[in-house]
């Protein structure tokens, strides 16, 4: 699979800091890593909280369990 960055169209707010913003394969390998979702797989409200577990992605969708 090829590569490419995707400039504008990184949904992502986590900047300047982030080395891997624009580049969805580096991103999607770093936080499949750590047991996380990349932010473009949440709603803007939930991307903003910085939490990529995928319990709060869960959460964002209304799919989480009830506790």
């Amino acid at each position: 699979m090829a590569c490419t960055r995707t400039g504008d169209d990184c949904k992502c707010t986590y900047t300047p800091a982030c080395s891997r913003k624009g580049n969805c394969c580096q991103c999607v390998s770093f936080h499949r890593g750590r047991g996380e979702a990349t932010g473009c797989m949440f709603t803007p409200a939930g991307e903003r909280t910085y939490d990529r577990s995928l319990r709060n992605l869960m959460k964002d969708h209304g799919l989480a369990p009830q506790e």
